[in-house]
Parts: C-alpha cells; structure tokens; sequence
C-alpha cells in the first residue's frame, strides 16, 4: 500500500464542476479510534455540490475532499473492526477518494447480500432521514408520511424507510415514469406533479402527519394545509427556495411543529449516537432486503466532473455513484 493516492480536488477552491480534478495526495494517516478504509464506492450528495460552489464550509478538522458517503474494505483496523471487513460510513468529507479514515465508531456493517457499490449509497440517507423523519418527525406505524422527490436518494430511501416502520407513504415525483418507479419503491400514492397538485390529493387522502420536506418554499406552505392535528415536518433541504410566506395559524390551530436541521455540521459524538441508533432499530430493515438504494448511474472516480454535472441537471432517478477502485 503507497504513501500517496488519488482523490478528487477543486480547480481553484471553488467552481463549476469542471473544476474537479482527479490529484495524487497524501493517503490518509487513521488517527486513534479510526479506521482506514480502502473505498469501493462514493454517493454523490447535494452537499458535496454546496462545497465545490463555496457554499457549504468544510467543518473544522474535517477532510477537504468531498464525499459524505462511503463503502469498502478495512485495511487499518480499530474498535470493533478487523482488516477484510466490509463496511460502510457516514464521512464529515473525504470520500472521493481511494482511501478515506474514519472513527470507527461512525461505520456500519454490509449487510451479507449486498454489494459495495448499493451499500455506498446508504448512509448519507439513511442517517438523514433517520435523524429528521423519525427521531425529529416521530413517524410511527399507521402514520401517513409525504415524502417529496421520491426518486431522489432521500426520497426512496424516505419511502422505504416509512413502509419498514409500518407507515402509510404519499410521495410526489416529476413525471409519470418516476411516479411509476416510485410505486415500485411500496409507496402507498404517488403524485405525478407535473399534472396534479400534491395538496389537493393528499388532501383527498386524508392528510398527513409527517412531512419529509426536501423542497421548501411555496412547498412548505401548501403541505401546512393538509397537515392532520399534531403533525411535523421535518425541513432536510431547500432545492426549491430558502425562504417562504407562510400563515401561522393553522401552526397554532392544528399544533403542528416544522424542525429543520444539516447532518455534516453535527458534532462526532451526535453522529456516534445516530450510528448506534440506526444499527440498533433500522439497520435490520437493511439486512432484510427493505432497504436498499436504486443506483441510477455510476462513474469512474476520475469522471467526477462528469458525474457532478450529471448530478446537477436532475435527470437521475436514484443515486449517483463513484467507483473509487
């Protein structure tokens, strides 16, 4: 194993995606309680898309590299780990690269029937979707969960993680193909946005207790209309727009919460506990087949410009993987 490997780096600290450029750098040294682990595969992630347009700090001591998400091989072992051991991590950064450290307090297990490359597009989402639509959101079996881009990585893995926990899932998605695919993944009702209003069905639905909000804006205002007494919505991103007008009352009349929160700015020590809650109560869903990733498209580490821009057109259906190996 060298010194030296190749990672993915910004063309002038920030820019359009042709600024990334395949480097050779310094291999990661594992620090103590960390694992080094030699990557199969990447996720690509709208934060890493933040980082490369300057938008999105890298923490205080995390990598410089992008890349939140992770699967390969332990060649450097700690804690519960051994060489040889497949696993895959939540990253503060780094993982587009061919090696990346992480504590090993941060990796889960690949489940035996899956492959690196799906396993790498679990934890970015997994944990997202945990932290905010069930420990934030309560969502409880018999609930209805509205899910919005339900072909997006936090979409599917919303709508997989919903039905796990016995709840009922409405989703939305952008055209009649990705409202098909969507049905595959076992939601319940799938709105084709691009025909109907999602407030109006799920309205005619019955309404929702949690809300999987990844669009913001005018979004956020409509699903305050067909919220059920007592609901959340739990605010993971704003692709659609970062500020909204919105009425307070039915806040007030129907008791409902909005939570928002960001994954990579958590301190270790949360992301430690978020590890160990998942693999106690939602890891299983994994092992079990309820849980796995819908890869739409994957390229050569060395293509991550291409595959960024890919990323950023929002044409996938699924994730947006690298092969690092």
């Amino acid at each position: 194993m060298t010194h030296t490997m190749t990672a993915i780096t910004i063309e002038g600290g920030k820019g359009p995606a042709s600024a990334l450029k395949p480097t050779t750098v310094d291999r990661p040294t594992p620090g103590p309680g960390e694992i080094l682990v030699k990557v199969h595969a990447a996720g690509l992630n709208w934060p890493d898309i933040g980082q490369r347009m300057g938008s999105y700090p890298v923490p205080a001591g995390a990598s410089p590299y992008m890349g939140l998400e992770v699967a390969g091989v332990v060649v450097e072992a700690a804690g519960r780990w051994k060489a040889g051991d497949r696993v895959c991590a939540l990253l503060t950064g780094g993982g587009y690269a061919e090696y990346v450290a992480v504590d090993a307090r941060q990796v889960l297990p690949v489940p035996d029937h899956m492959d690196l490359m799906q396993a790498a597009g679990l934890p970015e989402t997994v944990f997202t979707v945990w932290a905010n639509v069930f420990e934030d959101g309560r969502l409880k079996a018999g609930e209805t969960l509205l899910t919005h881009g339900a072909n997006s990585g936090i979409g599917a893995t919303a709508i997989q993680m919903g039905k796990a926990a016995g709840a009922r899932v409405i989703a939305t998605a952008r055209s009649a193909e990705k409202a098909r695919q969507a049905l595959a993944l076992g939601a319940d009702v799938v709105v084709d946005t691009s025909v109907e209003d999602f407030a109006e069905v799920v309205a005619r639905e019955g309404g929702c207790d949690v809300v999987c909000e990844t669009v913001g804006g005018e979004t956020l205002v409509k699903a305050l209309g067909v919220m059920k007494p007592g609901g959340r919505i739990a605010i993971i991103s704003l692709l659609g727009g970062d500020t909204a007008q919105m009425p307070l009352r039915p806040l007030m009349s129907k008791r409902l919460q909005i939570t928002g929160s960001t994954l990579r700015s958590r301190s270790t020590e949360e992301k430690v506990r978020l590890t160990a809650e998942i693999e106690r109560h939602a890891w299983s869903w994994a092992h079990e087949g309820k849980l796995t990733p819908r890869i739409d498209r994957v390229f050569p580490l060395a293509e991550a410009a291409a595959a960024q821009a890919y990323f950023e057109a929002r044409t996938h259906s699924g994730k947006v993987m690298l092969l690092c190996d």
